[in-house]
């Protein structure tokens, strides 16, 4: 008796732990690619499962459009009330890693006073600049004086990853509909 409950206990303990279930096929967090936070923390895009999150694409340099995007993030961020922004998380990849190290964009989060309780600003390799691009849909490409045409989006991904919603209206003022979308994301119950 002792020995088959050493065997059930050994059995037990060697026992994989119950998986999460399969990310859907549509999943943005289906890409595998490890990621450098302004921490200079490793992630992959998975380890953010669970929450709603807003997605974008930017570079450190830009004088233009980027601190648009910026403030575009920070608009629907301010629309929301304490309780939803803390369901929320805020993603920005670079476009640029050749020169956006972690502490770059630790100055540009602390310029701006993104808070790293939300906010998130990362880097990865080339590839993974480019397979997050397309799965977030936009299109980028660098110019000759180091600076990147890019088109501009905050892209809604739910708790899974999947995409839920994009505006291209960028301002301080959010687009109504994405708001929308942004509050019905937040508003259902988390598996």
């Amino acid at each position: 008796m002792i020995r088959g409950l050493m065997l059930f206990a050994a059995l037990l303990l060697s026992a994989p732990a119950l998986a999460e279930p399969a990310l859907p096929g549509d999943s943005v967090y289906r890409l595998t690619d490890t990621f450098v936070d302004q921490d200079g923390r490793a992630f992959r895009l998975a380890d953010g499962r669970g929450k709603v999150r807003l997605a974008t694409m930017f570079y450190t340099s830009c004088p233009y459009i980027c601190p648009l995007i910026i403030d575009s993030a920070k608009g629907v961020e301010h629309a929301l009330t304490p309780a939803e922004r803390d369901r929320l998380a805020i993603l920005l990849v670079s476009l640029d890693p050749a020169r956006d190290d972690p502490a770059a964009l630790k100055r540009i989060a602390t310029k701006r006073r993104l808070d790293p309780a939300r906010w998130t600003l990362a880097r990865t390799e080339a590839a993974g600049v480019r397979r997050t691009a397309a799965v977030l849909g936009i299109r980028y490409r660098a110019l000759a004086d180091g600076e990147f045409n890019h088109s501009s989006a905050l892209v809604l991904l739910d708790g899974e990853g999947r995409v839920l919603a994009r505006t291209e209206t960028l301002g301080a003022q959010p687009d109504p509909a994405f708001l929308a979308a942004v509050r019905a994301a937040l508003a259902v119950p988390k598996r």
